[in-house]
């Protein structure tokens, strides 16, 4: 069983280092973006081996919900927006666009859809 605690962050950067310091015990590499959470999450390094059942829970998750909700998303889509290449600032002001509108989902959804992704987890919020 790993656990992410909610308590333990209060950003997407606090998240990662809190998903770096469960998921990647022992290692020298570090989550540092979105692909990089979806990429361990299919396990050979760290502490998921393979395809092996593995339950995660996440612990304060309403705390997350709202630390990694709308305004840390607009953020984190402007920011982006910003920097240009190599982001498709086209496809993130759309997703901009979405989350103005209500349509789009926030960082919380997207970690949440990324574990709920991989077949061998099993997920569970509280």
């Amino acid at each position: 069983m790993i656990v992410i605690n909610g308590d333990h962050f209060s950003s997407l950067g606090g998240f990662y280092e809190e998903a770096s310091n469960v998921l990647m015990k022992d290692t020298d590499w570090k989550v540092g973006t979105l692909d990089g959470f979806d990429d361990i999450l299919y396990g050979g390094f760290g502490v998921i081996e393979g395809k092996e059942e593995i339950e995660i829970i996440w612990k304060e998750s309403e705390k997350s919900k709202e630390d990694l909700g709308y305004e840390a998303t607009q953020e984190f889509y402007e920011n982006k927006i910003r920097k240009g290449k190599p982001f498709n600032t086209e496809l993130i002001q759309q997703k901009l666009d979405d989350l103005t509108e209500g349509k789009g989902q926030t960082l919380f959804d997207i970690l949440v859809e990324i574990i709920e992704s991989h077949a061998n987890i099993t997920f569970k919020l509280e």
